[in-house]
């Protein structure tokens, strides 16, 4: 299984009024949207099943990338790490999984995959960190496979 954690884009801040989930891309963000939805796409396989926050934010994100994808209510803003593993079927799953969420959340994922542990790592906006299991279903057998930033990607 590969699992792709892609954090959202740049958004504006809320407004009065405004709901955390109702927050928007900037001009920014929507740039860097689309530079990381197009590397992705060249990279994705076909079959990658794609998960969405329910936040307007993520799914402005994840429209850049051009493919279907499935809004999934446990991504939400605060969600907890063990709901993200738990909604890709992780390590379970054999095909590839992008998920496209938040910080926290995505940071404490990664630490989860790569230590163990329940860490607050950073996972900068509109960044991409794609995990891979050398043995399907062995959660031992995982590797960090990539590492990409929106403003790294070449035009």
């Amino acid at each position: 299984m590969d699992l792709i954690l892609w954090r959202h884009a740049e958004a504006e801040d809320a407004g009065p009024g405004m709901t955390d989930l109702e927050r928007a891309l900037t001009a920014k963000g929507q740039k860097q949207a689309r530079r990381m939805g197009q590397w992705l796409n060249s990279q994705l396989p076909d079959s990658c099943k794609i998960l969405a926050s329910p936040a307007v934010r993520t799914l402005e994100t994840v429209e850049a990338l051009g493919r279907k994808f499935k809004i999934h209510n446990d991504l939400a803003p605060g969600a907890d790490p063990s709901d993200i593993l738990k909604a890709v079927n992780w390590p379970g799953n054999k095909d590839s999984v992008l998920v496209v969420g938040h910080q926290p959340t995505l940071g404490q994922v990664a630490s989860m995959l790569m230590t163990g542990d329940d860490l607050e790592w950073d996972i900068r906006k509109a960044s991409a960190w794609w995990f891979a299991q050398r043995e399907p279903g062995d959660p031992m057998s995982v590797y960090l496979k990539a590492v990409m930033a929106a403003d790294l990607v070449v035009k």
